[in-house]
């Protein structure tokens, strides 16, 4: 029997796990309240407000199981479905994800190590928790901030009235949290997935890039010492287990040298997974589907070296991109906008050498030689 699966969001992420399970017999439907939704070109779309409870009730009548691809679902919208239909991750999982207070508190008592931090109720609060923490740190909104959003830098004291300017008036909507800034080598990523079962898998440990605080640049595997690589995936089953979880997550870390750090969760498939699709056995979009649904988890051993560059704004050319030997290019079918996530590229090679030698040409096929030059110098030192 073909089983429907309903996505609560209906963006790239929701358009690659339908991509992934057309091929498995399954069908999707989506809800998202933005009528254009690029993953509509592939599934039927209903649009409705996730606060629309008559909209979801009638979208739990046409499904037989739920998930979500987007983090800032309400998760009343996802009860909604819950009392209807099994909905994975699960309530524990969404909410702890929506605030960094509660996240980063969690880590803590898992004994998963973070930078300081303090809750920020008010400008008093600003000074005292930037007193305790010291300077220079990162203020942040609590909840609804993603990919640089929601955040201000402090250097120093004189930073402390911009600060709280930029971001003072949202206090009483989605709280603020003073993070300390600790300096760190370079940030990772463990993707990561749990079934049903209980059964867990992990990826190659990921290395990432970042311009502006949006991803730029994905390597793996990551040049990472086993016990590091062991210490990070621990890390991320204690975490799954103790949300019992269900499906595919992202952990991301810095590495601090002596130490790893955990910055936040993403409890849904992850941008820095996105070269499990060519360069993985089994991609993060099919194991989450498998998870969700009870089936056996996919090998998750990488095939080959794989960089994933992301697409801002526009994607190049078809041509231009295929041209470069061992280039996937995804193109996710999105109207272009400045800043936008508008499609990715992958490159899958044998050795580190041939992926320098890829990088390269894309760089120069592409006009995108800044983005590709961190990834090489990175090979090239290994």
């Amino acid at each position: 029997m073909t089983r429907r699966v309903g996505i609560l969001g209906g963006g790239q992420l929701a358009r690659m796990m339908a991509l992934a399970g057309l091929p498995l017999g399954l069908r999707f439907s989506l809800l998202d309240p933005a009528p254009d939704a690029c993953a509509g070109q592939l599934a039927p779309l209903r649009k409705a407000d996730w606060n629309d409870t008559q909209a979801l009730a009638a979208f739990a009548e046409s499904i037989d199981i739920a998930t979500f691809d987007f983090e800032n679902v309400p998760a009343a919208s996802l009860d909604v479905l819950a009392a209807r239909v099994p909905a994975w991750p699960g309530r524990d999982a969404l909410a702890t994800a929506q605030d960094r207070l509660v996240e980063k508190t969690r880590f803590n008592a898992l004994g998963i190590p973070t930078p300081g931090f303090m809750a920020v109720d008010d400008r008093a609060g600003l000074d005292a928790a930037a007193r305790a923490l010291g300077l220079p740190a990162i203020l942040k909104t609590r909840r609804l901030g993603y990919d640089g959003k929601g955040q201000f830098r402090l250097r120093g004291e004189a930073d402390l009235d911009a600060a709280w300017a930029a971001l003072g008036e949202q206090a009483p909507r989605v709280g603020l949290i003073l993070e300390a800034f600790v300096p760190f080598r370079r940030e990772l990523s463990v993707v990561a997935v749990r079934s049903r079962t209980g059964e867990f898998a992990a990826w190659p440990i990921t290395e990432n890039w970042h311009v502006e605080g949006v991803l730029s640049a994905s390597l793996a595997p990551a040049d990472v010492p086993e016990p590091l690589a062991r210490e990070a995936i621990g890390h991320a089953r204690r975490l799954a287990d103790s949300l019992d979880y269900v499906g595919v997550f992202a952990l991301e870390l810095f590495d601090a040298g002596d130490r790893l750090l955990a910055n936040e969760m993403a409890p849904r498939v992850h941008n820095s997974g996105h070269w499990t699709i060519e360069g993985a056995r089994t991609s993060q979009f099919e194991n989450h589907l498998r998870a969700i649904l009870g089936w056996p988890l996919g090998d998750t051993g990488a095939r080959a070296v794989s960089c994933m560059l992301n697409f801002l704004g526009e994607v190049p050319e078809a041509a231009a991109a295929l041209a470069v030997p061992g280039l996937h290019l995804h193109d996710y079918g999105k109207a272009p906008r400045a800043g936008r996530k508008v499609g990715h590229a992958t490159l899958c090679a044998d050795t580190a050498e041939e992926l320098v030698q890829g990088l390269e040409r894309a760089g120069q096929a592409l006009g995108r030689m800044a983005q590709v030059a961190p990834v090489v110098e990175k090979l090239r030192s290994c």
